[in-house]
């Protein structure tokens, strides 16, 4: 298969911020009603969505800030620095104390990620009187950060992993006397809901591809219809 060439060059340094695919310590939320193993070929597909996404974005340079090993999951093209000790907030915070200049960090969970998306914050004009990009989460987190200049000080104490995250960040941000630009608001997947509500959305994904490959037990009616609409768009059939 010819890989395709990365983006061009560009002044921000590209984040991502993930965990090696391993069953039992990624995507725990989605069991059940899918396995272990599983919500791994899940978890993989979608950090494998993802890196591909920032790949083809403009970028300074594109680092993985991994827990665990890189797998053939992995494009080429991306640095690999492992994750420091602490919760997220400290994660977080060391992956932009690397950086010098421009930092735009997303996560795995948002398989949907297109450069479409974040092509605001990284177009020629994305810093022109801007300081942070926000990039909101539907379930009250975040699915993008990104600084003009890293300060790690604007994450360490925030809650993480809460109804209040994204709230508390963007607040930081702008008690700190940053000017805030938002980026369109995502769903991240970490239920079975989730997961079918993002395949939907994003059909031609590796992580659509994989969960139309699933049966999974106990399956919630949600789920199961966004999957099948899914698998129809797949197969070419025109929604009713």
């Amino acid at each position: 298969m010819t890989v395709p060439p990365p983006g061009p060059a560009g002044p921000t340094t590209l984040l991502v911020i993930a965990k090696e695919p391993v069953p039992g310590r990624v995507k725990t939320r989605l069991t059940p009603p899918y396995t272990p193993a599983e919500a791994a070929v899940l978890a993989e597909a979608a950090v494998a969505d993802t890196l591909w996404a920032v790949r083809a974005m403009p970028a300074r340079r594109r680092v993985l800030v991994l827990d665990g090993r890189p797998g053939p999951w992995l494009p080429p093209g991306f640095e690999i620095v492992p994750q420091c000790a602490g919760g997220l907030d400290e994660r977080l915070a060391a992956a932009f104390a690397g950086c010098t200049g421009p930092a735009l960090l997303v996560g795995m969970d948002t398989p949907q990620l297109a450069p479409r998306l974040l092509a605001p914050a990284l177009g020629p004009d994305g810093w022109t009187r801007c300081d942070a990009w926000f990039g909101p989460a539907r379930d009250g987190g975040f699915w993008a950060l990104g600084l003009a200049e890293p300060r790690p000080g604007l994450l360490r104490g925030v809650p993480m992993s809460t109804a209040e995250t994204g709230a508390v960040q963007r607040h930081r941000l702008v008690a700190a006397g940053l000017r805030v630009r938002d980026l369109p608001a995502l769903r991240d997947v970490d239920t079975a809901a989730d997961a079918a509500e993002v395949a939907s959305a994003a059909p031609g994904s590796r992580f659509a591809r994989a969960l139309s490959a699933m049966r999974p037990r106990g399956e919630v009616p949600a789920a199961r219809d966004a999957r099948d609409r899914n698998a129809r768009r797949a197969a070419g059939e025109r929604p009713c």
